[in-house]
């Protein structure tokens, strides 16, 4: 493939681009409540999870906002995959989803009712 072409991308830059688009999708209607939120992709979650997470790999975790800190979602691209079935943008919309929430303090259905739903976002 041509470089430029989205064929040309590596397996990183197609899973950075699905976590952008997620976060675009909620945009419209939560933009104003993610400016000042962070959004980083990481390859593996560090080992010592923290003692209220479950002792498995997650997905993706929120850090608040703290000492002058903007908050932080991070999407961990190998649990992602490993657990995708096929389906890598969907589930990294549902990460990304599930994150948000967890930051403003709402349920997944309020962020995206689509995911609720089962329905497609995509």
């Amino acid at each position: 493939m041509r470089p430029g072409t989205p064929g040309a991308r590596s397996r990183s830059e197609r899973f950075d681009a699905y976590v952008l688009d997620a976060v675009a999708r909620l945009e419209p209607r939560w933009g104003e409540s993610l400016v000042d939120v962070d959004v980083a992709v990481e390859l593996v979650p560090p080992s010592d999870p923290s003692p209220w997470e479950e002792q498995v790999a997650p997905l993706g975790r929120v850090f608040p906002a703290e000492d002058g800190h903007a908050a932080r979602l991070v999407v961990y691209r190998r649990p992602v995959e490993a657990r995708a079935d096929g389906d890598l943008p969907r589930l990294v919309h549902e990460v990304v989803v599930e994150q948000v929430a967890t930051l403003l303090a709402r349920s997944p259905e309020e962020i995206d009712p689509t995911v609720a739903e089962g329905d497609d976002p995509l």
